[in-house]
């Protein structure tokens, strides 16, 4: 057994050489007894295999459901009383249930797997003083692993050297732009994203080189502790599926107490044989019995399934569709998710002047606004020689370009001097022609100690230097500042510090450009060409705007009640400035990772009852944030693109994961997946999920009734000591055909328009609502007096049983119809025009309806299995008028409970 790796080392906070000490390592790597040794020891550098589920295990999870139980009980009961053709239909609904369930459900194992696709393949180390690619799984903690630009680093390491290294961590932190690395140590309670002399298993170094010695592998690294977090997240069951367990036990009790009372009734009171009053019982539990309700829902269900495809939303568990419905929190990652991950240049700032440009993303398009004005690129050029400057600058001194494919483009280097080639290209500059007229002689490269870089390039009158930067090191570096004459002035430090520390405020990075005229015929660059004397061209200030469709589904999920929260592992001060232009607050204030941690759940719960944004966040925070809502009641939504997100997806009750740039391991772990990256998708899954639900309740407001008025024409029979109305098979047949065809077309009903003014549904408001009780009783006594009335009228006509109870299943079907126009419209009125043509799927359910009835009545074989007798067509105007009464009466009472003020929510 591999021993386990100790993650309480905090390496960050320790010094190079003491790291080495530590692992008992040196500069130039292990020697090959060491590394056998410490792989024995810690085993390879993989992450464990988790056993997943069997077909078995997966299977049994389906069936798993209460009226599934009572759906297997009355087949059992039925097949020992030799009612095959009952015994075969309901399980045939059983079997539908559980095989689509199996095929729609993904394995939650595969978000391990997928995270384990993140470690490296291969990696460079030094063993025996020489250098070596190995297989990444060879590696052990204390190897001396050598990193180059474009590396996916192998392990989680330390840094030993470094120069000019800087790491994509935003799958592990949510970081916006790659972090510049160092080897001094930090602080000991430094999070994740500030730990500059780490580097970790799965993230991408962008720029430079480094030497690094090993410090975690395998399950020990932070890549695995995610995947750990993923194992001890449990699954939580969705709002649907817990109202419809609860229906299904409340329906249970219902059915075996009635059944039994009835049973009970029939031998001790009425003193009826054993043998023929549980034939009666049994005929009553098949009545009372929704067969179609299961089927129904996960057709329903289905349908939102494909209606969410055609607006970019892919559903990989089928109740998230409905759980979307009842989301009251939205909790959102920004980088990606929110924002373009693509930074962009809104504000340049020159001595006395500023611009402000228009535009999101690396497409060169938008506006220049110059003093409230939109102003052309070759006026503003010609109007001020310090934005010509600053243009010219920042396109020269930059290693980045964009290409277009497409009409998309696209980044090829580091997402800051993206954002600089931008902006040249929106004010009509060619970075490729200038790069012609000016070509570069030598460059000082960007390294984290010194913070800047510098570009030579030849000028007509000699030669000239270009630097960009961080402000602070840039300014200290200047002497004057270039007016939009051209004059060069003294530089004034307090006014340009003012105007970095208000971008700061305002979230975004802000990058100073100087140049320095050189002496003819200088061809080589040194430092000390740039250390002083340089003429500062001004500022820009850059951020990860949000996308325009994002601050519009904002605002459409404020106007339904839905809260979103902002939880980022990126700055507070950015993210807070992002929210603002999100438009969720204008004093949103964001609570940092170390605040967190310094919280215990009561405070936790209060803290994301009232805070709108989390900045700094790790993935346990992210967990334990999801978890506080839910204990607060919230029905949550997660949203999230990164390894970093992945653990709080699954924890959530709906997981939604980015597509286009999201992580394997976050697809998932997500329940569903967003085809376009867009925050929008999700309040239009929203509007599909409350569709669904409120189809789902049509559907239940329509089936139970029916079965309600079936169950009490068999009890009032047994009671009374007649002929049962309807058979079992008979009713069976009405449940599983007729109900089944017409309740369908209730599953494709359109969005209402009133469905995203609506506050959220409560997470525990029952699907049995008090209207829905209402309903049921009311209308299954409608259909006892028409189903028991019709029966003894014929009868009393002197009709033989048959034919009265064809009569009986007739007219059932017929009040079915007129229910079905009426069941469309729980509130308004459905005597207009649309409402009485209904769609084109209720006209052909209609009539499927109205042909299986003739077969019914008049096919020969139909009578035989069935016990059904031929009527004349003189009967049927007596059976559609007992349908037209029950449309009339239930239009009467929609009426009424709308002056009253009631009916549904």
């Amino acid at each position: 057994m591999p021993e386990q790796q100790s993650q309480t080392n905090r390496w960050h906070a320790r010094q190079a050489d003491e790291a080495l000490r530590e692992l008992e390592t040196s500069n130039t790597g292990l020697t090959h007894e060491q590394v056998q040794e410490r792989l024995y020891r810690y085993g390879p550098n993989r992450l464990d295999e988790a056993k997943p589920a069997s077909v078995l295990q997966r299977l049994m999870r389906h069936l798993n459901n209460v009226l599934l139980y009572v759906l297997i009980a009355a087949a059992l009961v039925t097949a020992l009383m030799g009612h095959w053709v009952d015994t075969f239909v309901i399980l045939a609904v059983v079997v539908l249930n559980v095989a689509i369930g199996f095929v729609q459900e993904g394995k939650a194992e595969k978000a391990l797997q997928a995270i384990r696709h993140l470690l490296a393949p291969h990696a460079v180390v030094l063993r025996d003083g020489r250098q070596q690619d190995i297989d990444a799984a060879e590696l052990v903690p204390g190897d001396v692993v050598l990193l180059a630009s474009g590396d996916s680093l192998p392990a989680d390491v330390r840094l030993l050297q470094a120069r000019n290294l800087r790491i994509d961590e935003a799958a592990l932190t949510g970081e916006s732009v790659p972090v510049d690395k160092q080897v001094e140590a930090v602080a000991d309670d430094a999070p994740i994203g500030d730990r500059v002399c780490m580097g970790y298993a799965g993230t991408l170094v962008t720029q430079g080189q480094a030497r690094a010695v090993v410090v975690a592998t395998g399950a020990a690294t932070e890549i695995g502790r995610i995947g750990r977090m993923l194992e001890s997240v449990e699954q939580g069951t969705t709002p649907l599926l817990r109202k419809m367990e609860e229906f299904g036990r409340v329906l249970t009790m219902v059915i075996l107490a009635t059944s039994a009372i009835l049973f009970l009734f029939g031998t001790l009171i009425r003193g009826m044989g054993a043998g023929e009053m549980f034939i009666a019982a049994v005929g009553l539990a098949v009545a009372a019995i929704p067969e179609g309700l299961p089927a129904i829902m996960t057709i329903t269900l289905a349908i939102g399934v494909q209606r969410m495809a055609t607006r970019n939303a892919v559903i990989r568990r089928l109740p998230a569709v409905e759980t979307l419905g009842s989301v009251t929190v939205i909790c959102s990652d920004k980088t990606g998710t929110l924002t373009r991950n693509e930074m962009t240049v809104q504000e340049v700032i020159c001595a006395g002047q500023s611009l402000v440009v228009e535009g999101a993303g690396y497409a060169p398009q938008g506006a220049l606004v110059f003093e409230g004005v939109a102003i052309e690129p070759v006026a503003l050029l010609e109007r001020s020689v310090a934005f010509l400057g600053l243009m010219e600058a920042a396109a020269l001194c930059n290693d980045a370009s964009l290409h277009e494919t497409d009409q998309m483009w696209t980044l090829a280097g580091d997402p800051t001097e993206g954002a600089l080639l931008t902006l040249a290209m929106k004010a009509g500059l060619s970075p490729a022609s200038l790069k012609v007229d000016r070509p570069r002689l030598d460059v000082i490269p960007f390294e984290s100690e010194h913070r800047f870089m510098a570009t030579l390039h030849t000028t007509d009158g000699g030669s000239e230097v270009l630097v960009k930067g961080a402000p602070e090191r840039i300014l200290s570096m200047c002497s004057h500042q270039l007016m939009a004459d051209g004059e060069e002035l003294a530089l004034e430090p307090a006014r340009w510090h003012a105007h970095v520390e208000a971008q700061a405020q305002a979230g975004r990075r802000v990058l100073a450009l100087a140049r320095r005229r050189l002496p003819n015929g200088k061809d080589m660059l040194g430092h000390e060409d740039v250390a002083s004397e340089l003429t500062l061209l001004g500022l820009v200030a850059i951020i990860d705007p949000p996308r325009e469709e994002a601050i519009r589904a904002v605002a459409q999920c404020g106007a339904a009640g839905i809260r979103v929260v902002m939880i980022t592992g990126d700055h507070g001060v950015t993210a807070s400035a992002i929210a603002r232009q999100l438009g969720m607050g204008d004093d949103v204030k964001a609570i940092t990772g170390p605040e967190l941690e310094q919280m215990d759940e009561a405070a936790m719960r209060q803290a994301v009852a009232e805070a709108r944004v989390f900045a700094r966040a790790s993935p346990e925070h992210k967990l334990r944030l999801v978890r506080a809502l839910q204990a607060n009641g919230e029905v949550v939504a997660m949203t999230g693109d990164g390894v970093n997100d992945a653990p709080a997806l699954k924890q959530a009750d709906v997981g939604v994961a980015m597509g286009m740039k999201g992580t394997e391991a976050a697809k998932q772990a997500g329940s569903i997946v967003l085809a376009d990256d867009n925050f929008a998708s999700i309040a239009h899954a929203v509007e599909e999920g409350r569709t669904v639900y409120d189809n789902l309740r049509k559907t239940v407001t329509f089936l139970l009734p029916i079965n309600g008025g079936e169950s009490l024409s068999l009890l009032l029979a047994v009671l009374l000591g007649i002929a049962l109305p309807i058979t079992p098979v008979q009713v069976l047949w009405v449940n599983m055909v007729s109900s089944v065809a017409l309740a369908m077309v209730l599953a494709f009903e359109p969005t209402e328009a009133d469905v995203m003014q609506r506050p959220p549904r409560r997470p525990d408001e029952p699907m049995l609502s008090r209207f829905v009780i209402w309903r049921i009783f009311f209308v299954s006594a409608l259909f006892l007096a028409g189903i028991f009335g019709m029966y003894q009228w014929m009868l009393s006509q002197g009709a033989t049983v048959e034919a009265a109870r064809t009569v009986a299943v007739n007219t059932l079907v017929c009040m079915e119809v007129f229910y079905l126009f009426s069941v469309r419209y729980l509130k308004s009125p459905s005597f207009t025009l649309e409402g009485v043509k209904g769609t084109p799927r209720v006209l052909m359910a209609v009539f499927g309806v109205f042909a299986l009835q003739l077969l019914f009545t008049y096919a020969p074989f139909m009578q035989s299995l069935f016990a059904s007798e031929a009527l004349p067509l003189s009967t049927g105007i007596f059976v559609v008028l007992a349908g037209v009464a029950v449309l009339v009466i239930l239009e009467i009472e929609k009426m009424l409970l709308r002056r009253l003020g009631l009916g549904p929510s």
